[in-house]
């Protein structure tokens, strides 16, 4: 059992220019790697392979013009490369899009380090070559304190650990393997519908509300609208005729405020679904019944695109999968065109009308009447009885 483990690193300055070095050595490596693959498909040769590539990053290395990679681990730039072959794999297979080369301005500053070489305590990471000295008194900038006491185990194997940074801090994530064997779940079967309304309303009647509508995120999102119109209003001023827009100092303090808010927002957001994912696991259910959901259809409507997005529904599809298989809890998706919204579920009469207006379902053959949401849930469970 694979458990992934993310914490913010708190650096000093000394570090985190180390930091930005290795994550634009990283960058340096994969557009490098990805030049080569170009030059070789336009000249009709054939695909360099990630040890050829690396093999000749090497010399490169050597040379004196390029003498400053020296100063970086050797494995960063080597697993960069194979991040840009293995990028090419996935695209000849048709897993992915065509790789494209990484920005200096808005790339992703992330990179990879040894899973022999990194240390990791209750309070600090040891990262690779961050001290260019060997000096003893040198040696201890190799060592960046972690934000969080405790969170990651300690003595453990560690697997693909990255380093990556968010526009405000550096993180590292790391994978653990575990040798955990979970006794199967034996509670009650449970049907969840997600909603816009309510986040989750589950079969047992315990709704989980629409965070999104509370005063606290509503106060936010306000305040993140009028500061991207003072940002904007900012750019317009400073315009230069016949020129592009000029970013004054300023600007970039109002970009950083609102970069903070935007986090803050998906930060409030991403603990509320962690917190009700994991209180519906302990609750320890057989079952779990959700439904697939069309999100891409629905973001098509330019109405509630952003209500949807807000949401996260295949995040909160994803933490309960990956929750459940740690708690020996089976999980089944209904089928994308199950009407359990439709379908009484006192008489099973579908009612194939249903506006999205109409919150509360009123049977027209047995007069019953019932919440939709908690129909659908209701629903859903026994849709998951009968296919397992």
């Amino acid at each position: 059992m694979m458990k992934s483990f993310k914490v913010m690193l708190v650096p000093n300055n000394r570090q985190r220019t180390r930091l930005f070095q290795f994550a634009g050595a990283a960058r340096f490596a994969y557009n490098w790697a990805l030049n080569r693959e170009q030059q070789a498909y336009a000249i009709g040769e054939k695909f360099n392979s990630s040890n050829d590539l690396r093999k000749e990053f090497t010399a490169l290395r050597n040379s004196a013009e390029y003498s400053w990679l020296k100063t970086i681990s050797n494995n960063v730039t080597k697993q960069a490369i194979k991040d840009c072959a293995d990028a090419y794999t996935k695209f000849f297979k048709k897993q992915a899009g065509r790789p494209r080369f990484k920005s200096r301005r808005h790339g992703n500053f992330s990179f990879y380090q040894d899973t022999d070489k990194i240390r990791i305590t209750a309070t600090h990471v040891k990262l690779e070559a961050i001290a260019a000295s060997k000096r003893r008194n040198r040696q201890r900038l190799n060592w960046i304190r972690l934000a969080e006491r405790g969170r990651i185990p300690v003595g453990a194997k560690y697997k693909q650990p990255r380093i990556n940074f968010d526009g405000l801090n550096w993180w590292l994530s790391v994978a653990v393997e575990f040798e955990q064997e979970q006794l199967p779940a034996e509670g009650e079967p449970l049907g969840i519908d997600l909603g816009l309304k309510e986040l989750a309303v589950c079969s047992d009647s315990i709704i989980y509300p629409n965070i999104n509508r509370t005063t606290e995120v509503r106060r936010l999102k306000k305040k993140q609208r009028r500061l991207q119109r003072s940002t904007s209003r900012k750019y317009e001023m400073n315009k230069k005729k016949g020129e592009r827009y000029a970013k004054t100092c300023n600007i970039i303090k109002s970009e950083k405020k609102l970069l903070r808010l935007h986090h803050r927002l998906t930060n409030i957001r991403q603990n509320y679904r962690h917190q009700i994912t994991s209180e519906i696991i302990r609750r320890k259910p057989r079952l779990i019944v959700l439904e697939d959901l069309n999100v891409h259809g629905m973001m098509s409507n330019r109405h509630l695109s952003k209500a949807v997005q807000e949401q996260g529904f295949y995040e909160f599809r994803r933490q309960i999968e990956y929750k459940a298989e740690w708690a020996g809890i089976t999980v089944i998706v209904a089928d994308r065109y199950y009407p359990s919204s439709k379908t009484c579920v006192t008489c099973g009469h579908v009612k194939k009308n249903l506006r999205l207006s109409e919150r509360i379902y009123r049977c027209e053959k047995c007069g019953n009447k019932i919440d939709r949401d908690l129909q659908a849930a209701i629903n859903l469970r026994r849709y998951g009885e009968l296919a397992g």
